[in-house]
This record gives structure tokens, C-alpha cells and sequence, in this order.
């Protein structure tokens, strides 16, 4: 019965969500003020029957009802309580599901913090909400039905891909889905404002919190996503410019970029189009991604469909979304005209660089990923992408980027001085310089690109913090007169200096990857593995029973100098329903590099296959990522990001005068 009433309130959220995508788009034409208030109403009742289908599918899972067909493919009774709850999402169809539940939170997040849009511009956004939920249900309820039965029940179900049953995959799907489909709030404003014809600096400051917010959770989705194939699959590696890996990235990239451009529309009143165009390339790309996963054209963990149907599904929406909005942008752009003037060598300058580096760099990952499939497409040879090609094409283009990161904020508005800021970037160069001397005598030399990463990583994180004593003049004036300007800075530039801050903290653990120690050796209980000065003693292998795994627990003991470290337990796991095997790797760190254990397979005679790997700085990947993200929350804080007007004065007593001759 609850299976049937998830599956009624998805087919009612289809209507509300037809009705919030024409009544108040109608209202807003005729001036309604009555049906353009449909679309709040819509919007919330909207949410609250996906949530309701959402709460149904969980129950299934929960219960292991195996009338449920999506149920018996993707769960199994011996499954642990959180891979039943996140075995929902670990599927297409529930995927898909999740999908328009976080569609559907957005809708409701803009109906519920809109109070300060005027209701034309929020009846019109929200409409545009709904037709994206409209294209979304329909291909859940035509091609991607959760909800389908079949009697009698299965006696067990068939089991959730082992390599999914992670608690860092898990909870990176809802992340990375708030980050995808936090975009359409963007894309929804954009649509909007052409239909409108008006952009100005209080449309940039609608807009910006909600870009803003995605970025983050998307930030956090992409680093959990690699942290979990870094510490899950046991090759030892964080990213691999893997199509699916690609399809996050591009929006990333991207969605930065409008970020940036956004600030130029509410400070200078220009750019108006350009950041119109990144909104809708932003969620197309989100959308693309959507259709690389679901259309069964890529061979990949995260590629769940196979039905040509879906993917012939998800391309008409596409085709409508992209196509339609790319139309109206060209009906409609020319219209909006931009107000202000600046000198290339100014902070607008910097930013447009900025944007002009990221977009380049977004189409070189485009081209990357969806060439060698359109070549297929077309009977062409098969052809395969990877890391030297994105390498050598990728990464130049971001180095003058991150140089414009650490001199750009030091520029005024309008008309900067270029010189001026170099010369206050003098900590930088000193820094620079001590970390690549430094670099190049540790590592004997080289890689010199890697030496240059971490040069680079110095500077930015040196002329970040350069670029904050300045605002609060350091050593310029009094101390105390410093922190009290501390003190009253805004928290958003606070939240731009972390998340520069991060970005260098990355850039660092990227470049530090070029030198990483490995081996791979056959040895019997009792061997060792000499590496980075560490000596790794296989001691013995255990067979272990888990809950719905057999597991072979390694004993490993790591000493240094013949000081004992730690023991270590690398594990390889068998699934008996799947009957399939995967590696759980065992991960010293001390936030400055790791030692990375994983055990390979063993052979007749008892030996074991043995991975160790020594990797410098592996974890500011993650960390810089972190701090990134909390940096754009810390700015999201700031009121001048969260809302379109300024805040409230504080009501003032009329004074009562005496009257003459009291």
C-alpha cells in the first residue's frame, strides 16, 4: 500500500508541476497577482509529494519488500541498514528519483526565501522550475518507474554493486545531486530575466546565493567522489579523467566562472549577457552530465542505464531545455544592454580572465569527453581519451589563471595598477622562491613541472594572504586599528581568501602527486616491502566473515628505522550474491603524505599480491577542497549574498521638541 501511494504522488507532482510551469507564467504576463501566487503554493505542494515518494521508496528498501521490483534488483536482506537506505539512490531509477527530490527542494527553497523578489520575477522562475520537474517526472514515470511490482514476491533480492557499499559513496550522490540541480535555480533566473528583458545589480545578487550554494555542495560532491575512488579501489589514484568524473567537473568549472562574472554585473552593471549565457551552459552542462550517466553510452561504475530508450529520452529533453533557452538567449541577449566601463588592467579585467581561462577550460574537457563518442557515433575508430591529452591541454591553461587568482583582488575596480600590485606581492616572490629551491633539493631535481606546481601553489597562497593584510592595512597602522578593521571586514571577503586559500592548498597536493613512490610485489607471510624509508611486513592473511561479505584481513605491520608505526589491515571482500570481489585499502596519514596498502590476490602457493604506495600531500587534495567549500558557505553567510536589498535599519524615536516657553 505505501509503494502505491509514492507512486500516486509522483503522478499527482506531475500535475501540480504542470500547472506551476503555465498558471503563473500566465499570471505574470497578464499582471495576475492571483495566479502568479499559484507558483509558491505549487512549489511547495509539489515537494511535499516527492518527498512522500521518496519516503515510500526508502520504505520498501528499508523493509525489503520484494514485491518491488527496483527493490529485488538493488538491495538484499543480509545488506547493512545504510546501504538499504542508500541502495535508493544506488540505482537509476531511484537516481532519478533522488534527482527530482532535490529538483523539487530547490523549487521550494526559492518559494519559501523569495519574499524580497518582485512577484513577476519569482512567479516566472518558479514556472521555469516546474517545467523542468515536468520533463524529469515524465521520464521517471514512462522509462524509469521505481515503483513497479511484481508478484509473487522474490524470495531474496539480487544485491547492490559491492563497490557502491561505501559509506563515502553513500553520501556523495546527495551532494553532488544539490550541487547539479541547485544549478536550474541559476538557469530559472536567467530564462526569467530574457523573458523579463532586464538583468541589473539586484538580479546579480538573487542569483549569486543560489550559484553560490551549488558550487559548494558540488565542491564537496567532486572531492568525496575522489576521495572515495582513491581509498576504495585500491589503484592508488584520485582522478582519472573518466568521462563520468568529467560530466562533474565541466559544471565546476563553469559554475566558478559565473560565480566571478556575477560580481562584475552588481558592481560595474556589465557583463549582463555573458552571465546570462553561463547560467543556462552551467545547468546544460549539469544536464549533459545527466545523460552521460543515464543514457547508457558510457561503460562506468557511476553509469547505471542501458535502455537506448532513456537516453533517446533524456536527449529530446535536451534538445528542448538547451535548445529552447539557447533560443530565447538569442532572441532576447541583445536586448540587454550593459552599463559600465573599465580598463583591461582593472579588477573587472582580472575577473573576465578569469571567466575566459575557465570557460576555455571547461570546452577542453568537453571536447575531450564527448569526442571519442561522437566519433563512435558517427562509425568512426574508437578512440580513447586521457591523461595526456588533458594534461598537456587542461592544465597551461589554468597556471596564468592562477596567477591572475593572486594578483587580481589587489587590483581596484575600473582602472587598476598593475605594477602597483605586483610590487606588493614582494612575500610572494620570496616564498615562491624558497619553495621551489626547496622542491628541487628534496626531489633531487624534479619533476620540474611538479616543482613548478608547488611554486605556484606558494604564490597563491602568499599573495591571498597579501591581499588580506592589505584590506586591513598590517603593519601599516596600529595594531589594534588593524583588528578592529579585521574585525568589521565582511564576511564574504573572508570567504574569498578561504577559498583562494584552498585552492592553493589543492594545487599543492596536485602537483605533489608527480612524486609518488610505489611497489608491487608477490610475497609470502613473513616478506617485506622496503619503500620511502618504511619497511611493510605482510605478518598473515585472516579470513574473516562480514555481513554480507567473506572477507581475506591482511596483518601488516609498517616500522620505520625498526621502530614500530602501526599495524595496518587491507582487505579483499567476496560477495557471495553478486559474486564479485573488492579491494578495501588501509591508509596511514599524517596530513603530510600517506602510506597506501592494498592486497592484491593470492595464488596457489599461499603468496600474496601486495600494493604500497608513498604519496606526499595527497591529502590537501581534500583538504583544500574542504576549505573551499566552507569558504563559499562563510560568504554565503554575508546578508549581502543571501538577499537582494539591504538590511533593515534600525527604526529611529522621532525627537520631541519643547515648545517656546516651557
Amino acid at each position: 500500500m505505501i509503494t502505491e501511494l509514492g507512486h500516486f504522488a509522483l503522478i499527482l507532482a506531475l500535475f501540480v508541476a504542470i500547472v506551476q510551469s503555465t498558471v503563473p507564467l500566465i499570471g505574470a504576463a497578464r499582471r495576475h497577482l492571483g495566479w502568479m501566487a499559484v507558483a509558491r503554493s505549487c512549489a511547495l505542494i509539489e515537494f511535499g509529494l516527492i518527498a512522500l515518494a521518496m519516503l515510500s521508496l526508502i520504505h520498501a528498501y528499508v523493509t525489503s519488500d520484494f514485491t518491488v521490483i527496483n527493490v529485488i534488483q538493488n538491495s538484499h536482506t543480509d545488506k547493512p541498514l545504510l546501504y538499504k537506505i542508500t541502495g535508493v539512490w544506488g540505482n537509476h531509477e531511484g537516481s532519478m528519483l533522488l534527482w527530482v527530490f532535490m529538483l523539487s527542494l530547490c523549487s521550494a527553497a526559492v518559494a519559501t526565501f523569495s519574499d524580497n523578489l518582485p512577484p513577476a520575477l519569482r512567479a516566472r522562475v518558479l514556472s521555469v522550475q516546474g517545467m523542468i520537474g515536468v520533463g524529469f517526472l515524465l521520464f521517471i514515470l514512462f522509462t524509469s518507474n521505481p515503483f513497479l511490482r511484481t508478484f509473487p514476491a522474490a524470495p531474496n533480492g539480487q544485491g547492490m554493486n559491492p563497490v557502491l557499499q561505501d559509506p563515502g559513496l553513500a553520501f556523495h550522490p546527495p551532494f553532488l545531486y544539490l550541487g547539479y540541480v541547485g544549478f536550474s535555480v541559476a538557469f530559472s533566473f536567467a530564462v526569467a530575466a530574457l523573458i523579463e528583458g532586464r538583468v541589473d545589480a539586484a538580479w546579480a545578487r538573487w542569483v549569486r546565493p543560489w550559484t553560490l550554494a551549488s558550487w559548494c555542495f558540488l565542491t564537496i560532491g567532486i572531492a568525496m567522489g575522489s576521495w572515495w575512488s582513491y581509498y576504495t579501489l585500491g589503484w592508488g589514484g584520485w582522478w582519472f579523467w573518466d568521462p563520468v568524473e568529467n560530466a562533474s567537473f565541466m559544471p565546476w568549472l563553469v559554475g566558478t566562472a559565473l560565480i566571478h562574472s556575477s560580481i562584475v554585473v552588481e558592481k560595474r552593471d556589465t557583463l549582463k549577457t555573458w552571465t546570462i549565457l553561463l547560467c543556462i551552459i552551467t545547468f546544460s552542462l549539469s544536464l549533459v552530465g545527466t545523460f552521460l550517466v543515464r543514457s547508457g553510452v558510457l561503460t562506468s561504475v557511476h553509469a547505471f542505464a542501458t535502455d537506448p530508450s532513456r537516453g533517446m529520452f533524456i536527449l529530446l529533453l535536451l534538445v528542448v531545455a538547451i535548445g529552447g533557452s539557447l533560443t530565447l538567449y538569442a532572441v532576447r541577449a541583445p536586448a540587454l544592454k550593459g552599463g559600465g566601463l573599465f580598463a583591461p588592467i582593472s579588477r573587472e579585467g582580472s575577473l573576465v580572465l578569469n571567466n575566459l581561462l575557465l570557460s576555455c577550460g571547461c570546452a577542453t574537457v568537453f571536447l575531450g569527453t564527448l569526442y571519442p563518442l561522437f566519433l563512435d557515433a558517427m562509425g568512426g575508430p574508437k578512440l580513447s581519451v586521457g591523461f595526456p591529452f588533458f594534461n598537456r591541454s587542461f592544465v597551461p591553461m589554468m597556471i596564468p589563471m592562477l596567477l591572475a587568482v593572486g594578483v587580481g583582488p589587489l587590483l581596484a575596480w575600473k582602472r587598476g595598477d598593475l605594477l602597483g600590485a605586483l610590487q606588493r606581492l614582494w612575500a610572494a616572490y620570496i616564498a615562491t622562491g624558497l619553495v621551489v629551491l626547496a622542491a628541487f633539493y628534496v626531489t633531487h631535481g624534479g619533476p620540474v613541472m611538479a616543482v613548478f606546481g608547488l611554486g605556484l601553489s606558494a604564490w597563491l597562497f602568499t599573495a591571498v594572504l597579501t591581499e588580506l593584510a592589505e584590506r586591513v592595512r598590517l603593519f601599516r597602522i596600529p595594531a589594534a586599528d588593524s583588528l578592529r578593521r579585521a574585525v568589521h571586514l565582511p564576511r564574504s571577503a573572508y570567504g574569498m581568501t578561504l577559498a583562494h586559500l584552498g585552492l592553493a592548498i589543492s594545487v599543492a597536493g596536485f602537483s605533489a602527486s608527480a612524486f609518488d613512490r610505489e611497489a608491487i610485489e608477490i610475497v609470502k607471510p613473513g616478506g617485506s616491502i622496503s619503500l620511502a624509508g618504511y619497511q611493510v611486513t605482510l605478518e598473515h592473511v585472516d579470513r574473516l566473515p562480514g555481513p554480507n561479505y567473506i572477507a581475506d584481513d591482511a596483518t601488516i605491520r609498517v616500522t620505520r628505522d625498526g621502530n614500530l608505526i602501526r599495524y595496518m589491515h587491507p582487505e579483499r571482500r567476496y560477495f557471495p550474491v553478486q559474486k564479485q570481489t573488492t579491494s578495501e585499502t588501509s591508509i596511514r596519514t599524517n596530513l603530510l603524505a600517506d602510506l597506501y596498502v592494498a592486497l592484491g590476490e593470492s595464488d596457489t602457493k599461499g603468496d600474496w599480491t601486495v600494493r604500497v604506495y608513498w604519496k606526499p600531500l595527497v591529502p590537501w587534495i581534500w583538504i583544500g577542497a574542504v576549505v573551499m567549500a566552507f569558504g563559499g558557505m562563510v560568504s554565503l553567510s554575508d546578508r549581502r549574498w543571501r538577499v537582494g536589498v539591504a538590511s533593515r535599519a534600525r527604526r529611529v524615536e522621532p525627537r520631541v521638541l519643547p515648545v517656546a516657553g516651557e
